[in-house]
C-alpha cells in the first residue's frame, strides 16, 4: 500500500469521526451546557494531543503562539456556530450543511484574489445552493434558525482552513494544530463561566459524547488530518472531505433515530453532487477534451 493510498485511508476515517461529532454533540447537549461542552471537548484535545507531540510544543516561538490564538479564537467561532445549530436542528442537516466548507474554501479564496471562480466551483455553487433550499427550507419559504447558524459554521470553518494555510506557511503547523486547541477550549471555558455554570459530566452517556469528541473528533482527527494532507493531494482531500456528510446521516439514523422525508433525502442528494462538482479538476478536463479533439480530426 502507498503513502498516498494511506494518506487517503486516514482522511476517511478522520471524515468517519466528524461525522459522529454531530451524534457526540447531540448526546453531549442533553445534560451540559453548550460552551461548557466545546470547553470539555478541546481541553481534552489539548491534552491528549499534547502528549503525543509534546517536542514540537518544547520548541514553540512567540510568533506560533499568536497564530495559534488567532486560529483558536475562530476555531472557537466555528464550534460555537455549528453547536448551536446541532441544538436547533436534526445531526443529519447539520452535517450537509457544514460540509459547505468544501464550497466556502475556493469561493472565499477566488474573492480574495479579486477573479471569478472556476466554472467548476460556480456549477457547484447553484447545484449545492438548490440542495440546500430543497433539503432546509420548510412550507412558509424560511429557513431555521438551526439551519443558518451552520451555515454560518461552514462559513467561519473555510476562513480557518484559509488562515491555516497562510500562519503555517512558515511555522510547524503540528505545534500551531494543538496550542489552537487550547487556546478555543480556555476561551469556551471563560464564556462558560461567564454564562452558564462550567460542570463536568455525571453520566455514563455524557461523558462518552465528551471522550469521543475529545479524543476521537478533535484530537486524533486534526493530528491525523494534517499529516495525510502531507501525503494526498488537495483534489482527492476535497473529494474525501464530502463524504463527511454522509457519514453524519448514517450515525444520525443509526444512534439517534432520525428519518429522512423524500424530499429532505433529495435535498441531500443535490448537496453532495453540487460539493463533487466544486471539486471536479477543471485541467484535467481541458486536457482530456483537447486529446479527444485532436484524436477526432486526425479520423477525419
Amino acid at each position: 500500500m502507498n503513502l498516498q493510498l494511506k494518506a487517503n485511508m486516514m482522511m476517511l476515517i478522520v471524515n468517519a469521526f466528524w461525522g459522529l461529532s454531530y451524534v457526540f454533540m447531540k448526546m453531549g447537549l442533553g445534560s451540559l451546557g453548550i460552551f461548557n461542552l466545546i470547553a470539555l471537548r478541546f481541553l481534552i484535545a489539548f491534552f491528549v494531543a499534547g502528549v503525543l507531540l509534546y517536542k514540537p510544543l518544547i520548541k514553540m516561538k512567540q510568533k506560533t503562539i499568536v497564530s495559534s490564538f488567532i486560529l483558536g479564537m475562530v476555531l472557537f467561532c466555528v464550534l460555537t456556530l455549528v453547536t448551536f445549530g446541532v441544538s436547533m436542528t436534526s445531526a443529519s442537516n447539520a452535517g450537509f450543511l457544514v460540509s459547505l466548507t468544501v464550497i466556502f474554501v475556493p469561493l472565499i479564496s477566488s474573492l480574495l484574489m479579486k477573479r471569478l471562480p472556476a466554472w467548476p466551483i460556480r456549477m457547484g455553487l447553484v447545484v449545492t445552493l438548490t440542495g440546500i433550499g430543497i433539503l432546509t427550507l420548510k412550507q412558509s419559504l424560511s429557513f431555521h434558525l438551526g439551519d443558518l447558524l451552520c451555515i454560518g459554521g461552514a462559513l467561519c470553518y473555510a476562513i480557518h482552513i484559509i488562515l491555516t494555510g497562510k500562519l503555517t506557511n512558515e511555522d510547524n503547523p503540528l505545534t500551531i494544530g494543538v496550542l489552537q486547541l487550547g487556546f478555543a477550549g480556555f476561551i469556551a471555558l471563560i464564556c462558560s463561566t461567564l454564562f452558564e455554570i462550567p460542570s463536568l459530566p455525571t453520566t455514563l452517556h455524557s461523558w462518552t459524547a465528551i471522550l469521543g469528541l475529545g479524543i476521537f473528533c478533535s484530537a486524533i482527527g486534526f493530528v491525523c488530518q494534517t499529516i495525510a494532507q502531507r501525503y494526498t493531494t488537495p483534489t482527492h482531500t476535497g473529494l474525501i472531505f464530502a463524504t463527511e456528510p454522509l457519514f453524519a446521516a448514517i450515525f444520525a439514523v443509526c444512534f439517534l433515530g432520525e428519518i429522512f422525508s423524500l424530499k429532505e433525502l433529495i435535498g441531500a442528494l443535490i448537496v453532495i453532487s453540487g460539493i463533487f462538482i466544486a471539486q471536479l479538476d477543471k485541467n484535467a478536463f481541458l486536457k482530456r477534451r483537447f486529446f479527444y479533439q485532436r484524436r477526432y480530426r486526425r479520423k477525419t
